[in-house]
């Protein structure tokens, strides 16, 4: 039921702000025309509010004369407090009369008719609250507020109207009556002056995107006046990671169109010449610093197009290099040498002593939910260090990667105590970090599924990773527990475990399933930015079941439960730009399982995986991958097939599931090898569609080779051959709203007569 039954706007309170209101009986000047003396201040109409707290408010006492400067002056002390709705001055003889109308005080505030904003966002934001005194200036002051949260979520045609409800005692209700409208979507966005790149391309790199159907799980076609300021400095990346080291944004403006409904945006933009990399030198202005020994940190080389990004992270690599060697404070700064004619830029990286600043206090603001000692973790400089530029970028970029806020702003400030003291301000927005997802989806290997699964990556503000998730499916169910405490013990190591209970049925590969139940336990930690190692130990219990009575003997010959204890250890070198979505750079791992630790199960397995990424073009990503791995039992005992390698599915395409596989030729049951390689060569692609559609285009070539199984003591013959297998193919990735589509088209060259092949692979998995 509405709260408003009968509301008055404003009728019930009289409201004042500078100026004496019609309850004044007499002018200022007629109350000090007589003269003489203040025998007596008396003060009426107060009720909440002390007389004597009143006159110590006006300033004046018994004994002053009439004076009208002074009378004015305590008129205006009284309007000052904001207690008063009204304020009257009258004289009696000798005697001041103050008659005073308090403002109410608020009872509650509510909102009506917010459904696109939550009430406690809306709270958060005014700044007035229940017992605080009701002012015509401070509600004045929150609608203002309430208006600019809806126009940061694009909605200008919304509207905010405040109304009172009187109650006893000089008490009111404040109701925000919200008229949210619809969301003020960007029409079109022109950009004038742009030779080099089109519209388009250049459309794409802004986070505004102009308003069309397909965008209805996105905000982004929402009018913000504070992205169209982040657009301007994306589009200055850009310009400048081309080497349009002029260019410009001359203006951004945002055209509301008259029914309030649109906005039509203009960039225009001064592009200027684009530059080449000429002489690259280092000057070390350091002693026992030598500049020679620096230079295979500088990432600019000559003939390269001037790139601002290079610049940058050659800077943070020179500083880190003089940092390791004892300088502290050494500072670096590029010297740019325009050769406007020749339009090439000689860089000179100089390496000067910086001034001696030490940070003195590390401040952190926003953070509503999220404890300071796990951000404060993640910086790499703490009270009392030598201040350093270059860790404060890398602190606030671990910040972000936490995934945890919106927003982490990183500034510095003089510092109270001392001028070679400076204090570090870490202002953070934070963001929603829990997931509920249900899914549906089907793949080739796994046929239709369906999925619930819940997790918090920040649990209790403390940053610790909890995850819950259940799939049942046609081939594959699985339920499955875990979680991660990032800094155990408070030292950088993150600590976890996994359980798991995995049912598959593999019938249509090797005739049999497969019923697996286990955990692990997991530690791992970085040697360096980019160096990481791993540790786990696995404890699990495999049961092959349900095997077909015409399966392979050497299937048959598996059936039944084994334990599984095991030791693991990986070790990773990753600089790759994106983990998620790599463009640039490589990773390479290797990882060692030993198997014996108690159990039926012992065996070695050795794997390595590599990767590599190169930006051809813009957008346009190659990628050289593969894997290779070798498992071998110990103390004269056979590989089990649920631990033995199968090729072919993801890895290489063409071929199906276990489709590249020593082979029972009796029954055609896949018997999996001891070892394996698989490598690819695949070029992404844009497609030519609007970039936020997610639509990516590929063409690849796969390869892979198996080894032979491990014979049991069914015996019997084996197909078998480590031959190459090859394919070519093309495929289309869609980064869909609700889960990633992968569609593959791969075609063998080389395969072997047994080898079962598949031209059509579609992976599909949504949430909703």
């Amino acid at each position: 039921m509405k709260l408003l039954r009968t509301l008055a706007l404003y009728s019930a309170v009289a409201v004042s702000a500078t100026l004496p209101s019609a309850l004044h009986a007499q002018s200022l000047m007629e109350i000090a025309q007589a003269g003489g003396t203040i025998q007596a201040i008396v003060v009426e109409g107060v009720q909440r509010i002390e007389p004597e707290t009143v006159r110590s408010y006006m300033g004046l006492s018994e004994g002053e004369p009439f004076d009208p400067l002074r009378i004015d002056e305590a008129l205006k002390n009284l309007f000052a407090t904001g207690l008063f709705a009204d304020v009257a001055l009258r004289r009696e003889g000798d005697t001041l009369m103050v008659r005073v109308v308090e403002n109410p005080i608020i009872n509650r505030i509510a909102f009506e008719g917010n459904r696109r904003v939550r009430d406690e966002v809306l709270e958060r934001e005014v700044q007035l609250r229940p017992r605080v005194v009701f002012t015509r200036t401070r509600v004045q002051s929150d609608v203002q507020r309430l208006l600019d949260i809806y126009r940061r979520s694009g909605r200008f045609a919304a509207t905010v109207e405040p109304k009172v409800i009187q109650l006893e005692q000089n008490r009111v209700d404040l109701v925000f009556e919200i008229d949210e409208g619809p969301a003020t979507n960007v029409q079109r966005i022109n950009i004038i002056g742009n030779r080099a790149f089109s519209d388009s391309r250049l459309r794409e790199e802004l986070s505004t995107r102009e308003s069309r159907w397909y965008r209805f799980f996105s905000t982004d076609d929402t009018y913000d006046p504070d992205r169209l300021t982040f657009d301007r400095e994306l589009l200055r990346r850009f310009y400048l990671r081309h080497g349009y080291v002029d260019f410009r944004v001359v203006s951004a403006v945002a055209e509301l169109t008259p029914d309030r409904e649109a906005f039509f945006i203009t960039f225009t933009i001064e592009e200027g010449e684009r530059y080449r990399v000429g002489d690259v030198q280092v000057d070390a202005q350091l002693r026992d610093l030598d500049s020679a020994t620096l230079e295979p940190l500088v990432l600019t080389q000559t003939g390269d197009w001037y790139n601002a990004d290079r610049v940058e992270n050659t800077i943070q690599a020179l500083t880190d290099a003089a940092a390791s060697r004892g300088y502290a404070f050494a500072e670096v700064r590029p010297r740019l040498e325009r050769q406007q004619d020749e339009r090439v830029i000689n860089l000179v990286y100089e390496i000067l002593e910086g001034p001696r600043v030490y940070v003195d206090r590390i401040d952190i603001q926003g953070n509503v939910r999220t404890l300071d000692r796990v951000i404060r973790r993640e910086m790499q400089l703490v009270e009392g260090d030598a201040f350093n530029a270059a860790k404060l970028r890398r602190s606030r970029q671990r910040i972000q990667d936490l995934g945890f806020f919106e927003r982490v702003e990183v500034t510095e400030t003089p510092s109270d105590t001392a001028p070679d003291r400076a204090n570090v301000v870490i202002d953070v927005q934070e963001r929603s970090t829990g997931e509920l997802s249900f899914g549906v989806g089907w793949s080739t290997s796994a046929g239709p599924l369906a999925e619930v699964s819940v997790r918090e990556r920040n649990l209790l503000g403390r940053g610790q990773d909890l995850r819950a998730s259940f799939s049942v499916g046609e081939r594959r169910n699985q339920l499955s527990l875990g979680f991660t405490e990032p800094y155990f013990m408070d030292m950088p190591v993150a600590a976890g475990f996994d359980l798991y209970h995995i049912n598959r049925k593999l019938q249509r590969e090797s005739s049999y399933d497969s019923r697996t139940t286990g955990g692990s336990l997991r530690l791992g930690y970085q040697l360096d930015e980019y160096l990481r190692q791993d540790w786990s130990y696995t404890l699990r219990q495999t049961t092959i079941e349900n095997v077909d009575a015409d399966a392979s003997r050497y299937i048959q010959d598996q059936e039944g439960t084994s334990v599984l204890s095991s030791v693991g250890h990986s070790i990773t070198y990753d600089r790759r730009d994106s983990r998620l979505d790599p463009t640039e750079g490589y990773m390479l791992r290797l990882s060692t399982e030993f198997a014996g630790l108690g159990g039926t199960e012992t065996f070695l397995r050795n794997n390595l995986a590599a990767a590599h990424y190169w930006p051809l073009a813009d957008q346009v990503v190659l990628q050289v991958g593969g894997t290779a791995g070798y498992i071998f039992g110990i103390n004269g005992k056979d590989v089990r097939i649920s631990e033995r390698y199968f090729v072919g599915g993801d890895d290489v395409r063409g071929f199906e599931s276990a489709g590249i596989s020593p082979r029972d030729p009796a029954t055609g049951d896949a018997l999996g090898g001891v070892w394996s390689y698989t490598g690819t060569v695949q070029v992404d692609f844009p497609l030519g569609l609007p970039q936020e559609l997610g639509f990516t285009g590929r063409v690849f070539t796969d390869f892979g080779a198996i080894g032979p199984t491990e014979k049991t003591s069914a015996g019997g013959s084996v197909e078998e051959a480590s031959s190459v297998r090859l394919s070519i193919g093309t495929g289309v990735r869609w980064r869909s709203p609700m889960g990633p589509i992968n569609v593959d088209f791969g075609f063998p060259l080389l395969k072997e007569d047994f080898d079962k092949t598949e031209t059509f692979r579609l992976n599909f998995g949504t949430r909703f």
